[in-house]
C-alpha cells in the first residue's frame, strides 16, 4: 500500500521535476562562466598593465646587455 502512494510523485518528479530542474541548473552554469564580472575585468586590466611593465624590464635589460656584453645572444639561444 505504501508503494502505491510513492510511485506517484517519483513518476512526477522524474518525469517534470527533474529534467526541469537539470535543465535550469546547467543553464545557469552556462550563463555564470560565458559572463566575467566587474572584478575579473579588473583583475584582467591590471594584470595585462603588470606584463607590459615586464615587457618593458625584459626590453630594458636586453638593451643593457647589447651595450655591456654584445654577444650574450648567442649563448642562450
Amino acid at each position: 500500500m505504501v508503494s502505491v502512494f510513492m510511485v506517484g510523485p517519483l513518476m512526477v518528479f522524474l518525469l517534470i521535476v527533474a529534467p526541469l530542474w537539470l535543465f535550469l541548473h546547467y543553464r545557469s552554469k552556462r550563463n555564470f562562466n560565458d559572463a566575467l564580472s566587474h572584478e575579473d575585468y579588473e583583475q584582467l586590466h591590471q594584470l595585462t598593465d603588470k606584463a607590459r611593465q615586464l615587457q618593458t624590464r625584459v626590453e630594458t635589460l636586453e638593451r643593457i646587455l647589447d651595450v655591456e656584453t654584445p654577444n650574450w645572444r648567442s649563448r642562450y639561444e
